[in-house]
């Protein structure tokens, strides 16, 4: 489970949070967990069990003598990436050609979803509530990028583009047809005609995850961020040797990407819905619940930024993660990352005991970093939390670019934090 080619079989079945999800999923089945729908009054539970919710997921494995409040060992990522949405009226165009309108979610680097064959994936909703999951894994649009005779200065004056008026793709000629997308839409879903009710679509590039170099020791794919953290939650869950007195827990979360304020992102109720429900499932009550949490501890995995050899002045340079350095420990006193030092102590003795190097990450201080979800699932939960990620480049970019062995480290940290390390 835990192999390089693993991985790539994952982001290449991985174009949408929702596939995401799924291809968790078939993880988790193949090593005996129970799905458990969440809109359920919970019971008895299973010791290895999940439950989805939309682009969302949060899976548990119940050590042999664990009781109801028996620590927490989490582990959360997010199943999102920046990128292109297809709009609910997306039929336009103009000057002969047919256009599709998108939304642009997140933060991504525009420029690199230009002149890229863009295949579709996401969730259908037929009119009667039901979800259909579909992936046009063909080249279905493009964005074209305007001819350097036509913007003479674009190379010294760099390319700027306008959201709105030039990330607009192609997908045919002639005259656009209000309805055309929709009746398409249904004919690849294999819903019937006017039984589509709404969607939650992605455009992709279709190129598949590919190993890069002489030495084939790198690792390009879209979606690295974050899917790679999902695959190594999700492998170390299924493949872990649980202590007897652990519960282990994987949540994957969506809208990471745009400020995970849903009902399926971090800061939503999910994972607490989840983590309670187990507590009292096994008989535990509030109170034990509480001081569940305050006794637990998380590990936030969402990927680093590795030095950039073109660009090594805006690294902080006491703290720069290079590939195939190892997982690194992300650091920010402002809050952007949820590590303390106990956090971050707790990180090196776990890498340590599995045998997996470790780096560390803090941002120059005239370069503010990103955040996770670790500020937030520790603000929510009070959870102790880490955040930690495998050194990349090209993040956001539609093509993201990593080492081969910083992932498989990853994946075994994580694996031996559940075994007990």
């Amino acid at each position: 489970m835990t192999t390089l080619a693993d991985l790539v079989d994952f982001l290449d079945a991985s174009p949408s949070p929702w596939h995401a999800v799924r291809s968790s999923s078939v993880r988790l089945d193949r090593a005996g967990f129970t799905a458990v729908a969440v809109d359920r009054r919970w019971a008895e539970l299973p010791t290895r069990g999940y439950t989805v919710s939309g682009g969302a997921l949060v899976a548990w494995a119940r050590g042999a003598r664990a009781d109801a409040a028996a620590p927490l060992r989490v582990v959360g990522a997010h199943t999102d990436s920046p990128g292109l949405r297809v709009k609910p009226s997306p039929d336009t165009g103009g000057a002969g050609w047919k256009q599709l309108a998108v939304e642009i979610y997140g933060g991504p680097l525009l420029n690199s979803w230009l002149d890229r064959d863009l295949g579709i994936a996401g969730q259908v909703v037929r009119r009667d509530g039901s979800v259909v999951l579909v992936d046009v894994a063909r080249a279905v649009a493009r964005v074209p990028q305007l001819a350097i005779h036509l913007d003479r200065e674009v190379n010294e004056r760099g390319l700027v583009l306008d959201k709105q008026a030039h990330l607009t793709p192609v997908w045919g000629v002639g005259a656009s047809r209000d309805g055309e997308f929709g009746e398409w839409l249904a004919e690849q879903a294999g819903v019937p005609a006017g039984g589509v009710a709404a969607w939650d679509l992605c455009l992709y590039d279709r190129s598949p995850a590919a190993l890069l170099g002489g030495d084939a020791d790198l690792l390009a794919s879209g979606r690295l961020d974050n899917q790679l953290s999902c695959w190594a939650a999700t492998s170390a869950l299924c493949s872990a040797a649980l202590a007897d007195e652990t519960i282990a827990v994987v949540a994957l979360f969506d809208h990471e990407e745009v400020g995970s304020q849903s009902t399926t992102g971090a800061a939503g109720p999910l994972l607490e819905r989840v983590l309670e429900q187990l507590c009292l499932a096994a008989g535990g009550s509030r109170a034990d619940f509480l001081a569940q949490l305050a006794a637990s501890n998380c590990f936030s995995c969402d990927n680093a930024h590795s030095v950039h050899p073109n660009y090594a002045d805006r690294h902080e340079p006491g703290h720069r993660p290079i590939v195939h350095g190892g997982p690194a420990i992300k650091l920010n006193h402002n809050q952007r990352y949820a590590t303390s030092a106990a956090s971050a102590a707790l990180a090196t003795r776990v890498f340590d005991a599995a045998g997996v190097p470790w780096q560390t990450f803090v941002s120059r201080n005239n370069m503010p970093c990103g955040t996770t979800i670790g500020p937030i699932t520790a603000t929510r939960l009070g959870i102790a939390t880490v955040d930690v990620g495998v050194p990349q480049l090209s993040m956001h970019s539609a093509r993201e670019l990593c080492g081969v062995h910083d992932p498989v480290w990853l994946a075994a940290g994580l694996t031996a934090w559940f075994a007990g390390a």
